[in-house]
């Protein structure tokens, strides 16, 4: 299989499962500017040595199936092409994938847990397909840790009228490199809710991706990231409306602290000639704490019809409000605990969109480590 007929956009020109359709990046690409591309230790240029390992552990509800499969099973590599030479990669180079299927009309009594753990340092590549059959309701959690050098594809197919939520977690150790798509297709009145955090690893670089077959889709897909000295933590979204009628919503809030604390954060929605009367909406937010720290956000909006029911988009970056702050101070609160409670308050409205209780507090309590270093 080879490149798509049909662009997808001036901002996402090629699509092609062919690991030589894409180039080596050289960084001058806007796809790459902003990722050292040194610190990928080889996943885009297929130099990583690949001898690394990622264990997948499944604790899954009992209404769901898993299945381990091969590259040729048919629900593998139907919802998506890649759009870059790492996910090319990824998708040439995995050798088994992890499918979960959720049956028509179930609706799951815990949340499938995916628990993914680095063992080693050398190269390896994965993919997971979650399959929501229609009318179904299913939570999933992808919980990433250990050490590895990574590159995977994970497909999220939602049937018609069926409903996924999806907590993704980066609290990989500090030399981890991981770099994922995430790649969700909606049909006709499917609901998703992605939520992702990432707190850990050296460099990581995620891409969800949201498209639609049919109308009455609704994708909201919020994140939470804090960066401390030397990480460099990318999140690179893309919402593609094709079909009438249908919603997004996309918010991320992150903090950075310490020397050579990158952020990255690019939104690009597109809105296509046959996409009348979508409603989307994105925003990222991010709160620099220290001198040295960097944040880039760059939301773009491609709007080919007249026809929408709302579209737009915003960004924000800046340090501490020194007003908050003296508010605080002045009620006897000293600096430190009051810079955490508004860096609290900052991302904890976002936390608290997760459902999952357990989930929920893990997530605070590392937020709170990481702002008591």
């Amino acid at each position: 299989m080879g490149l798509n007929e049909k662009p997808l956009s001036t901002l996402h020109e090629k699509a092609s499962y062919e690991l030589g359709d894409f180039e080596v990046p050289t960084g001058r690409e806007e796809a790459w500017r902003f990722t050292p591309l040194s610190r990928l230790k080889g996943l885009h240029n297929g130099k990583a040595d690949p001898v690394g390992h990622v264990r997948v552990d499944v604790d899954a509800a009992p209404e769901v199936t898993v299945e381990t499969v091969g590259r040729d099973d048919a629900r593998v590599g139907k919802s998506f092409m890649p759009t870059d030479r790492v996910s090319a990669q990824a998708w040439n180079s995995f050798e088994k994938a992890t499918v979960i299927t959720v049956p028509r009309e179930a609706v799951t009594s815990k949340p499938t847990v995916l628990t993914l753990t680095g063992e080693g340092d050398g190269a390896t590549y994965g993919h997971i397909v979650v399959k929501v059959e229609p009318m179904a309701e299913a939570v999933i959690v992808l919980d990433h840790k250990g050490s590895a050098v990574y590159a995977d594809n994970i497909e999220f197919v939602v049937g018609d009228g069926a409903s996924l939520r999806v907590v993704s977690l980066q609290d990989w150790e500090d030399d981890a490199v991981h770099v994922s798509h995430h790649h969700a297709q909606l049909a006709k009145d499917a609901t998703f809710r992605s939520f992702v955090v990432t707190l850990g690893g050296d460099l990581v670089r995620l891409a969800p991706s949201v498209t639609y077959t049919a109308p009455g889709g609704d994708a909201d897909m919020s994140g939470v990231y804090f960066v401390d000295a030397g990480q460099h933590l990318e999140h690179r979204l893309l919402v593609d409306h094709s079909q009438p009628n249908c919603k997004s919503n996309v918010d991320y809030r992150g903090a950075l602290q310490g020397e050579a604390a990158h952020a990255v954060w690019i939104g690009d929605v597109i809105i296509r000639v046959e996409a009348e009367g979508t409603d989307t909406y994105e925003l990222n937010r991010n709160l620099i704490l220290t001198d040295g720290a960097r944040a880039d956000s760059v939301p773009n909006l491609e709007i080919l019809t007249g026809e929408v029911a709302g579209a737009g988009h915003a960004s924000a970056s800046g340090r501490l409000d020194d007003e908050h702050i003296f508010y605080l101070q002045a009620r006897g609160i000293p600096y430190d605990e009051a810079r955490r409670l508004v860096v609290r308050g900052f991302l904890g409205q976002l936390v608290e969109k997760i459902q999952i209780e357990e989930i929920r507090e893990r997530v605070m309590d590392a937020l709170e480590a990481e702002l008591s270093r």
